[in-house]
């Protein structure tokens, strides 16, 4: 059952990146437009996220259940030391949902929405920011435990291994990689005008993508990131850049032909690549500390819980996953079968 619940939390993983970054990119693709676009870029993020917007922090859920459950050791960790940049990342997802809902359901239409939008667009903006600044820690070497640093004080615990140039560029990496599958969805749902503001906006994106990758891999090379520089040694995880990098061309024809279908799947092809390489890179090591590595096998639950938790997740993903594709269905969200 083991491999079970690693297939659920992986799975958990591509989904909350790729449809709950989408969630986070159209607060930041309104954020960026310009004055005359963001009227029809509110309509629009409305009208495709709305009925699916809560959803996607399922996947977060489950995810953090399963490292709670079963890799108790794991979670350990990124609950004590990570504990403000996590506790922003819940605080920017309140935000960026009370104001979603009053910016469209208040009442009264006076100052406050002004407030609204803009706590929805820098909600938007901050809240995977945060969630980059948090996996940069956990793979950086910079987080310091109790037991290895008795004599360390509150900032080299809780506040450097996060807040740092590092982590920054971690975030601003996967801020726009929303972004980028926002803006690239959108195309998709758009026409006329609009369609071609997305369609400038994915480009623009993916090219900032791009040169944030490069940064961040050059950064962390030079500044001897265990990570970065394994990351950099492995075949298999380069074999997945060189892809990537190769399927940028048609990617890009796709973004300015304004294919709805091809553009959108490309976008998801990348994900699964940029993934597959970070995780192959280092797994099961996903915490590099000051002083070792650590495992997310190690000190695991134990082997009933385990099993239990395994039957749970299959039993829920039977649930969880035709109501999902049917929600999505039925606001035709899911148009992989269509022409264009």
């Amino acid at each position: 059952m083991l491999y079970v619940v690693l297939f659920f939390l992986l799975f958990s993983l591509l989904l909350y990146v790729m449809l709950g970054g989408a969630d986070f990119g159209a607060g930041i693709v309104e954020l960026f437009a310009s004055r005359k676009n963001r009227p029809h870029t509110r309509d629009i993020i409305y009208r495709v996220i709305g009925p699916v917007w809560e959803a996607n922090h399922i996947w977060l859920i489950i995810m953090l259940v399963i490292l709670w459950v079963a890799f108790p050791a794991y979670f350990n960790i990124m609950v004590v030391y990570l504990h403000i940049p996590l506790t922003l990342v819940l605080l920017g997802i309140t935000i960026r949902g009370v104001a979603f809902v009053f910016r469209h359901y208040d009442a009264v239409i006076d100052q406050s929405q002004f407030w609204y939008n803009w706590l929805f667009r820098i909600g938007s903006f901050i809240t995977p920011v945060f969630l980059g600044l948090s996996f940069g820690a956990l793979i950086s070497g910079k987080i310091i435990t109790l037991e290895a640093y008795p004599d360390s004080n509150f900032y080299d615990f809780f506040i450097h291994p996060w807040l740092n140039l590092f982590g920054l560029l971690v975030g601003l990496f996967y801020a726009a990689l929303c972004a980028f599958l926002a803006a690239t969805l959108l195309i998709g749902e758009s026409e006329g005008v609009a369609r071609n503001h997305f369609s400038k906006s994915s480009a623009i994106f993916t090219i900032t993508l791009v040169l944030l990758g490069f940064v961040l891999l050059f950064y962390g090379y030079l500044n001897d990131i265990k990570f970065v520089r394994d990351f950099i040694e492995n075949p298999i995880a380069i074999l997945s850049v060189v892809i990537s990098g190769i399927l940028l061309f048609p990617l890009w024809k796709f973004i300015r032909a304004q294919r709805r279908i091809a553009s959108r799947n490309m976008a998801g092809i990348q994900v699964v690549l940029i993934l597959f390489a970070a995780i192959v890179t280092h797994f099961p090591y996903f915490i590099i500390t000051a002083d070792k590595e650590i495992s997310l096998l190690e000190n695991m639950a134990p082997q009933a819980t385990i099993t239990n938790l395994g039957w749970m997740l299959i039993i829920g993903g039977a649930v969880i996953l035709p109501g999902l594709f049917h929600l999505m269905k039925s606001f035709k969200m899911i148009k992989v079968l269509e022409k264009s």
